[in-house]
């Protein structure tokens, strides 16, 4: 019998998720599903398979079902946000791991919280509401801080922190667009949930799920920057954390994965750890972005790509690590003020410290790019990876990695 054979929707973009195409490719057929013929991506593929529209759940499914009759499909995997709907949609039509239902209740952050306040699992105070009036009334009854946040984006685009009620006025416009930033994705007419701030540090989980049995492969740590918005600036990976012995956390994700009734896939559950223990404050329904499961494999962690692999297409994941671990690290960078065209990106690389393992840019030439509020996510220009013994090690490095960066603007 041949490699098993895995459908993958849109690869995603090449600095963010070519290590999954590299990861799973060594295992498994992957036959990719994308709107333009693919280029990088090639050398990791069994075939391709363009389509018009990834928003035509009917087309993808006539794509997989044509597929199945000439090669039988053994899973489907999506890592991008906007279409993991319709993957499961795709791998439900061929009678494989992945219900919509579930997805959908972790797409939609409204039903998220619904589900868990219903399995009185820990989270947030949180209320949907429809504009500036509503959102200052209950955010009053709320108490100061509280969160705004739009119902169906990710990524934190649209997340802004409220001090009082002008400030829920000011932002709630901001938060309310950011809803729509994505066309493709749902539109609600009450589109903004006010929410109970969170004290303490945040983090987040990725797991597997096959059959129920939630499996937990990597912890990181988030570093947020630009207040009062939520930029994820880096995060930072330790496969030895003391946090995979803490007891409160890890039945919080297991209780969180029960509320959602989500039996089999993989998830990035964010939550804050708070003065009053964990409390869950989103879950997605994909591998974690800004490349966390890469530096888990990097510091000799689990392969969270092989793990996604595995659940869809119905087998328990084999996860193997490292005798020896060692904390990996990312840092983002940002250009120096809003519409920045960019010439030039570069490190010195003589002064870079040996323990940055990995840098390169996000941006282009010609690229014009913006520090958040304006650029959320898609304002960063650089990055770098560091690989130490420690978390001090790793940022020492990342800080010295940032003063030696050089953005060139026209």
């Amino acid at each position: 019998m041949g490699s098993p054979h895995l459908l993958v929707v849109t690869p995603g973009i090449r600095e963010y998720r070519e290590y999954l195409l590299q990861s799973i490719s060594r295992a498994y057929r992957v036959h990719l599903v994308v709107t333009d013929p693919p280029t990088w991506e090639r050398g990791y593929l069994d075939g391709w398979t363009v389509v018009a529209d990834l928003a035509d759940v009917g087309e993808l499914v006539r794509v997989a079902k044509g597929l199945a009759e000439r090669d039988p499909v053994d899973g489907v995997v999506c890592w991008d946000e906007t279409w993991i709907v319709q993957a499961a949609h795709m791998a439900a039509a061929l009678g494989l791991p992945g219900d919509p239902a579930a997805i959908e209740r972790c797409r939609d952050k409204h039903r998220t919280r619904a589900a868990l306040d219903a399995h009185q699992v820990p989270q947030p105070q949180s209320c949907l509401v429809g504009g500036g009036n509503e959102a200052v009334a209950v955010a009053r009854t709320i108490g100061f801080p509280v969160v705004l946040k739009p119902r169906a984006l990710a990524g934190s685009f649209g997340v802004v922190k409220a001090d009082d009620a002008a400030a829920v006025r000011r932002f709630v416009g901001f938060t309310a667009a950011s809803g729509r930033m994505a066309p493709e994705l749902p539109v609600h007419e009450r589109n903004i949930l006010v929410e109970e701030y969170a004290d303490g540090p945040e983090i987040s989980v990725d797991s597997a799920v096959h059959r129920g049995e939630v499996i937990p492969l990597c912890i990181a740590r988030k570093e947020v920057g630009f207040a009062p918005y939520f930029e994820e600036t880096g995060h930072v990976v330790d496969p030895m954390d003391p946090l995979w012995q803490d007891a409160a956390l890890c039945a919080a994700v297991e209780r969180t994965h029960a509320a959602l009734g989500f039996s089999d896939g993989v998830t990035h559950t964010e939550i804050r750890l708070t003065s009053r223990g964990p409390k869950v404050i989103e879950v997605n329904a994909r591998i974690g972005g800004g490349l966390i499961p890469y530096l888990n494999l990097l510091g000799g962690g689990a392969d969270v790509g092989g793990a996604a692999a595995a659940v869809a297409c119905g087998r328990r994941p084999q996860v193997r690590v490292a005798p020896r671990r060692r904390v990996a690290a990312i840092r983002f960078y940002y250009p120096p003020h809003d519409d920045s065209r960019i010439a030039e990106i570069a490190f010195d690389r003589i002064s870079l410290p040996a323990a940055i393992v990995r840098h390169g840019p996000l941006a282009q030439p010609g690229e014009v790019r913006s520090p958040p509020p304006r650029g959320l996510m898609d304002g960063r220009v650089a990055y770098a990876i560091a690989l130490g013994a420690d978390a001090d090690e790793c940022r020492a490095a990342l800080d010295t990695a940032g003063r030696v960066l050089r953005v060139g603007t026209a």
